[in-house]
């Protein structure tokens, strides 16, 4: 079995958020260097293979243990959104890992009354959604607004947040938050 070397390299590289550049000052080479690699222009010496990984840090022995993941899917059915909810909040997820991604989306779910919780939540970030059906109420900060079906909320993370469903319909939101980190 041949290993493509180069696009290991590339693989190995992103995984750990590294640009070429990056990478190239952190082992000590150019970035023509990584790139000549990666495009299998370049076929390094195991020393040199060695040198460069020790700026990722990645070992040989995992460099060359480690599966690129298959390709990612692009569609999903209803079926296949994965819950990551529980009780009166629902929150269905598209794609069951977020490892690598840079984006979660999410159908949420809120039964009358389901409300994120007397402490408002904060995290890095930033996040939008629309109300498809039902009244919701989000807080930010200090500001207070009920939406309902076609508004829309959009704000960073940081800013103190809440949802409440108001009414007694149930709201359905789908909304979207980068990077994941619900």
């Amino acid at each position: 079995m041949s290993v493509d070397v180069g696009e290991r390299l590339r693989y190995v590289r992103q995984l750990h958020k590294l640009s070429q550049r990056e990478l190239a000052k952190r082992a000590g080479v150019t970035n023509s260097t990584i790139s000549l690699i990666e495009s299998n222009q370049m076929n390094p010496s195991v020393g040199a293979l060695k040198r460069i990984l020790d700026g990722v840090p990645v070992g040989l022995a995992e460099f060359f243990s480690l599966e690129p993941a298959e390709p990612r899917r692009a569609f999903y059915s209803a079926e296949e959104l994965v819950e990551i909810g529980k009780g009166a909040i629902s929150y269905r997820q598209i794609g069951d890992s977020l490892i690598g991604r840079q984006l979660q989306i999410l159908k949420e779910r809120y039964e009358p009354g389901a409300d994120t919780g007397r402490v408002p939540l904060t995290h890095d970030g930033e996040e939008g959604g629309i109300v498809i059906r039902g009244r919701l109420e989000v807080t930010v900060d200090d500001d207070r607004r009920i939406l309902g079906p076609g508004d829309a909320y959009y704000f960073e993370s940081r800013r103190p947040h809440r949802f409440r469903c108001v009414g007694p319909e149930v709201c359905e939101v789908v909304s979207a938050c980068t990077p994941p980190t619900f």
